[in-house]
């Protein structure tokens, strides 16, 4: 297991939106603990407006992966909306390059497992697919059209 969100999460995951660039969406990501154990809640409302569309929570990975890793397997629940993956990896230098992956949430705790060949890249310079051992971070992301998000993350694996 990659993350449980159980002992000091906020020490290894970092919010920001597409205000770091002038964009106007609007959020938070924060620490939650309810009868079903701990998770992150990220919350905002996602905004086009001014070339924005984003909120996303990242985490950086201190630990490479190894090349046999397939993908990303999530525990996820929210409002019923489309949301994403976003892997940056040694190739994904500027910071708007990334490998992204969507699915969809449910009221209900539900398992999301995205292999590596789901993931697109943001733009036409990047390989087709990432390679496990090179990606950097993870992140959970609202974005590209004007919504109101709502997920909630409780676990995050790798397989």
């Amino acid at each position: 297991m990659f993350e449980t969100f159980e002992t000091n999460p906020s020490t290894r995951w970092t919010y920001f939106a597409d205000t770091v660039m002038g964009g106007v969406s609007t959020g938070d990501a924060t620490f939650e603990r309810d009868a079903t154990g701990s998770f992150v809640r990220l919350a905002g409302t996602v905004s086009t407006d001014k070339n924005g569309g984003f909120i996303q929570v990242r985490r950086t990975l201190t630990d490479r992966l190894t090349d046999t890793t397939k993908g990303v397997r999530l525990k996820v629940r929210g409002n019923g909306g489309t949301y994403y993956i976003h892997l940056r990896t040694k190739g994904t230098r500027l910071p708007w390059q990334y490998y992204q992956a969507q699915f969809t949430t449910s009221p209900d705790w539900t398992d999301v497992q995205l292999p590596f060949s789901a993931f697109k890249p943001s733009g036409s310079f990047l390989r087709k697919t990432p390679r496990a051992d090179t990606v950097t971070s993870v992140a959970i992301v609202a974005f590209g059209r004007d919504h109101t998000a709502l997920i909630e993350v409780s676990e995050v694996a790798w397989y």
